[in-house]
């Protein structure tokens, strides 16, 4: 179980959002799926026709140096030639089905459940915003300094950016 819940982290940590969509980069889903990057690639271009464009895109050279600058576990990808590919959801469970190891198998549970777990932390969000903005119509006028503060704490913080120049 100790392990399993290790796993569930590390999966967790390399889902990233990119052009809207969360997805994992070839890379870590081939070492979670216990295979090279190259034989997952290979096995992807063999069929193509399973990863549509909502399974699986390939990332700009933009999207690339972000990712490799973000990311210390991917810094090797920089000198690679090749743009890597980002799978969403559907297509890491796609990539389960055409190695179609026991490896692979008992991978695609761990990153199934990965997902669905941000999905719910996303879900429950929306659901506290919804009775919170309830709760503000009801007592809007009496608490609205409460609820000010609430909001500020449930938004999250801007990033900084660093000025450019002197």
């Amino acid at each position: 179980m100790v392990d399993s819940i290790v796993l569930l982290e590390n999966i967790e940590s390399r889902i990233f959002l990119i052009r809207g969509h969360k997805v994992m980069i070839d890379a870590d889903l081939a070492n979670i799926y216990g295979v090279t990057t190259k034989r997952l690639n290979e096995q992807i271009k063999r069929n193509r026709d399973r990863f549509p464009e909502d399974f699986m895109f390939q990332l700009t050279k933009e999207e690339k140096d972000e990712v490799v600058a973000n990311c210390d576990h991917l810094k090797k990808l920089k000198y690679s030639p090749v743009l890597p590919n980002a799978f969403t959801e559907h297509g890491a469970i796609m990539i389960a089905t055409i190695l179609n190891s026991p490896v692979a198998v008992q991978a695609s549970i761990h990153v199934v459940r990965a997902f669905v777990k941000l999905r719910q932390i996303l879900a429950s969000n929306k659901e506290l915003s919804k009775r919170f903005n309830e709760l503000e119509k009801k007592y809007d006028a009496q608490f609205k300094v409460v609820f000010d503060a609430i909001r500020q704490l449930m938004t999250p913080p801007e990033p900084k950016r660093r000025k450019i120049g002197f």
